[in-house]
């Protein structure tokens, strides 16, 4: 049920759909267009439509005579917490808490439901007391179903964007074919949604749903919750139905919570190490640029001194000025592939150490490093500390730098060098099957597809991770065959 009636809609509030756009710039532009076709007009839908219109409005009318004083003891009972952000600082969310607060909260009904028939919140059952001798049928029937169906979580199977979408509730299996027109124009196959479907005689529509789709690498945390509502009925001998999913449902809006609240956050950026992404750039004076390389040359690994000098610059006379050391060590933590680490880079500039590392815990061991290999003879002058999001606002500022814009405008790397470098990048991708991934419980891919739930989390990484290289990159940039390892695994591949 959508937070407010259409005909009551302003151009400025925000659209009923619950994408979190203003309706100016979502559903008065998209979604009116298909409400007012005559091939939508007086059909299932659109009496459906109006008719839950008509509830809506006059469920918030009660809301505003009866429950303004209990509005944010329900967005916190929604949350489960007290200690969540207001509802005006989350305004999206109004498309999933509205649906709450009229049909299911109660401040005195058990959070698990402990079977018979489904219950209907306060506001709901006020509403029904008064109103229920004068509702049409098919009013009585969408409060029922308000009521009385799961709030589930559910993939997109197949979408006709406009017109409707199939989706399959990941917790019991059931698949329905949905009619809807706004919400489809943001879906795509592999998504994920938190809502509530409600089937009537003639069509089957989206009663409620969180305004924003949920990537398909979250499927990992509804897995995980269907194994435990499993675990739950497992002396009942039976697969999970409907009738567990309202008796649980407190408990499944726990995970959307979770999602929500961990998409929502900053993601958190760290090194191949696991430190969090600092920046730090230190500056050093030194005795001369000769001393500082043959004391950190040994810092770069497995790189002779020969070979680094061959990019060094040297003066009029022949003695060392500027050359750069790559600091790295043997193997990857993170990448058991990869023969080395990238630590940091150094750069000497005839008395000047530039240093630079991204994160705090390489900054202090490149100190001992430092002062250990050069003591007096290397004087720090300067610390620089910049934050990922710091970096990304100094870049925007300066602008493209000569060399970047050289870059840009100069010839193409050298086609076997990227012939190589994409041959690489493919084999640690496939190495992937093979690798222990925390998502899995520890698992590898290649052990995980063995089992119905390690083999669809699997699939959904795997979607995930194609997605990721959707986006536009650089030009000539790399886009790893993903279907390689569908093919390693033994997977369908994407037609």
């Amino acid at each position: 049920m959508r937070s407010h009636p259409r005909e009551k809609t302003g151009r400025n509030d925000p659209c009923p759909c619950g994408s979190g756009k203003k309706y100016k710039h979502c559903c008065l532009v998209t979604g009116s267009a298909s409400i007012s076709a005559p091939e939508f007009q007086d059909t299932p839908w659109s009496r459906q439509r109006d008719a839950s219109d008509r509830i809506t409005a006059d469920l918030f009318k009660l809301v505003r005579r009866e429950f303004e004083d209990n509005l944010l003891e329900s967005w916190a009972d929604f949350n489960q917490t007290y200690d969540t952000e207001p509802l005006s600082k989350m305004p999206e969310e109004i498309s999933i808490f509205n649906p709450y607060l009229l049909f299911d909260w109660d401040p005195e009904q058990r959070a698990e439901r402990s079977g018979g028939k489904p219950k209907a919140g306060a506001v709901a059952r006020s509403y029904m007391e008064k109103r229920a001798h004068r509702l049409s049928e098919l009013e009585l029937l969408l409060l029922h179903q308000a009521i009385s169906r799961p709030v589930s979580f559910y993939e997109v199977v197949r979408c006709d964007p406009g017109c409707g979408v199939r989706l399959r509730d990941l917790l019991i299996g059931e698949e329905t074919e949905v009619e809807e027109h706004s919400a489809s124009l943001q879906m795509r196959p592999g998504d994920l949604a938190y809502g509530q479907i409600w089937v009537l005689p003639e069509v089957a529509t989206l009663g409620r749903l969180a305004p924003r789709m949920i990537p398909p690498n979250n499927k990992v945390e509804i897995v995980k919750l269907r194994a435990q509502l499993r675990k739950k009925i497992a002396n009942k001998n039976r697969e999970l139905n409907a009738d567990d999913l309202l008796r649980y449902t407190e408990m499944i809006r726990t995970v959307y919570l979770d999602i929500r609240d961990a998409l929502r956050r900053p993601p958190v950026l760290q090194n191949t190490d696991g430190e969090l992404i600092h920046f730090h750039t230190l500056t050093y004076r030194i005795g001369s640029a000769q001393l500082a390389f043959d004391a950190l040359a040994p810092l770069a690994w497995n790189i002779t001194k020969e070979d680094l000098l061959d990019s060094a610059e040297l003066d009029k006379n022949g003695a060392l000025e500027k050359v750069e050391i790559p600091w790295s060590k043997k193997g990857n933590k993170l990448h058991e592939t990869w023969e080395n680490t990238i630590l940091g880079q150094l750069k000497i500039d005839g008395r000047s150490l530039v240093v630079e590392v991204n994160s705090a815990q390489r900054a202090g061991k490149v100190r001992q490093e430092i002062e250990r290999r050069l003591g007096m003879h290397a004087t720090l002058l300067d610390t620089k500390k910049q934050t990922p999001e710091e970096s990304v606002k100094e870049r925007k500022r300066l602008g493209s730098t000569a060399a970047e814009k050289e870059e840009e405008e100069g010839s193409p790397l050298d086609p076997e060098v990227m012939k190589e470098f994409a041959a690489q990048v493919q084999k640690e991708v496939e190495a992937w099957v093979h690798s222990k991934v925390p998502a899995l419980g520890g698992r590898t891919p290649m052990q995980a597809v063995a089992d119905p739930d390690g083999k669809e989390i699997v699939e959904a990484l795997l979607l995930s991770w194609e997605r990721h290289f959707e986006k536009p990159g650089s030009p000539g940039a790399f886009r790893p065959d993903i279907d390689a390892v569908r093919r390693l695994l033994g997977l369908a591949v994407n037609s």
